[in-house]
């Protein structure tokens, strides 16, 4: 197979996605952002319904050499009139490539729509167990099945998913969450307060990210009762989740979502983090991108048992791991009281340091993309018109 002719067009990299493009800053944007230095890099997203009368298409660009493209749908539309638009939607942006084109699916659920296209080489970024999650569709197990079938290379989103899928796939390989350590790491310069919790009394104890069924909610509520005297701050977009359920206290302040370029100043005025993850399917195989992110921010955290948090993270004793709320609490105890211990707190950031400085997105695309040059039937193709 030959992804692109030498000296042809620059090629197009179609990224299929469960995950809208601006909602939380995540893994496939850090990927395809810099996919986007080598690839013109279009992400097509789940339908949009809407009141209209016939089916449509919004696109939006999102940065150099990124356009994100909406397939729109009258609500009401029968499932094999959504299929038959969203294929029509992928065959026009395939057909307008004028070099190679790479499928990119963070989503088996796009094969319906997409399974009859002869991409140049498919790729299946693994990055979470999606049959797990509330709500799963009860085909997703057998078209993930089919995914791995046929994908050229498969990616996988942390160790844990990874050794599940492992024996699937002859050309799997893992690559955890990474970290922009310069943007987290400006949290520990002299940003200003945020002013939404510029008022908020210390210790600060923060989460950031998506408030759903993968969040512990009773633990969140029940520390946050336990120390009355800490104060909680919570930033993210719920999901699946009924925020009227969520627990509420004085020291509780639930501050909604962020954009990824004001998180640093939120974590700057933050004493500790918080990673109240529940223990269910659904946070089984996760790889939580947020813990090199509190850590670059220099940060002490504490977090309940993710496979992929116990390590390497809790292993060298970068962060605390606690499984109820009275251990939490002792947890958090041990890591504030560490953050008033000049010489101690130093010798935690020089491992910390030490640990984050063995990756970076950077490096994760680096290596994946000569992953995909490797997938090709010819070594001289792809090499000669991107970088590697």
């Amino acid at each position: 197979m030959v992804l692109v002719a030498p000296h042809s067009a620059r090629p197009t990299l179609i990224a299929l996605s469960h995950l809208r493009w601006d909602f939380v800053f995540q893994r496939p944007q850090h990927l395809l952002s810099r996919a986007a230095r080598d690839y013109d890099v279009i992400v097509v997203e789940e339908p949009v319904w809407n009141d209209a009368d016939t089916p449509g298409t919004k696109a939006f660009d999102r940065g150099v050499g990124i356009r994100v493209v909406q397939p729109t749908l009258p609500h009401g539309t029968p499932p094999s009139v959504a299929v038959s638009h969203q294929r029509k939607v992928l065959d026009d942006l395939a057909a307008a490539a004028t070099g190679a084109v790479v499928l990119w699916f963070y989503t088996p659920m796009a094969l319906p729509f997409a399974r009859h296209l002869d991409p140049d080489l498919v790729v299946f970024d693994k990055m979470d167990e999606l049959a797990s999650f509330a709500d799963a569709p009860p085909s997703l197990q057998a078209l993930e099945a089919e995914m791995l079938e046929r994908a050229d290379v498969v990616f996988t989103g942390g160790a844990a998913i990874f050794a599940a899928a492992a024996h699937r796939h002859d050309n799997i390989h893992c690559f955890p969450s990474s970290i922009d350590v310069a943007h987290f790491g400006a949290a520990r310069t002299d940003l200003p307060d945020p002013a939404d919790q510029a008022g908020i009394g210390h210790p600060r104890i923060g989460f950031f990210g998506v408030i759903d069924e993968r969040m512990d909610v009773a633990l969140v509520g029940e520390v946050a009762r336990l120390r009355s005297d800490w104060q909680f701050v919570m930033l993210g977009p719920t999901a699946k989740i009924d925020p009227a359920n969520l627990p509420q206290a004085a020291n509780l302040h639930w501050l909604g979502n962020k954009v990824y370029a004001e998180l640093p100043a939120y974590l700057a005025h933050w004493d500790a983090g918080f990673m109240p993850f529940a223990i269910n399917d659904a946070t089984r195989f996760i790889s939580p991108t947020k813990t090199p992110e509190f850590l670059a921010a220099g940060l002490p955290v504490v977090s309940t048992a993710i496979t992929d948090v116990v390590t390497p993270y809790g292993d060298l004793g970068l962060v605390e791991i606690a499984s109820t709320a009275a251990e939490t609490v002792t947890a958090l105890d041990r890591v504030l009281a560490r953050s008033h211990d000049a010489p101690a707190r130093a010798a935690w950031r020089t491992r910390v340091d030490t640990q984050l400085a063995q990756g970076s997105w950077d490096q994760v695309w680096s290596d994946m993309h000569a992953l995909m040059v490797a997938a090709t039937a010819t070594s001289s193709s792809l090499q000669e018109t991107v970088r590697v």
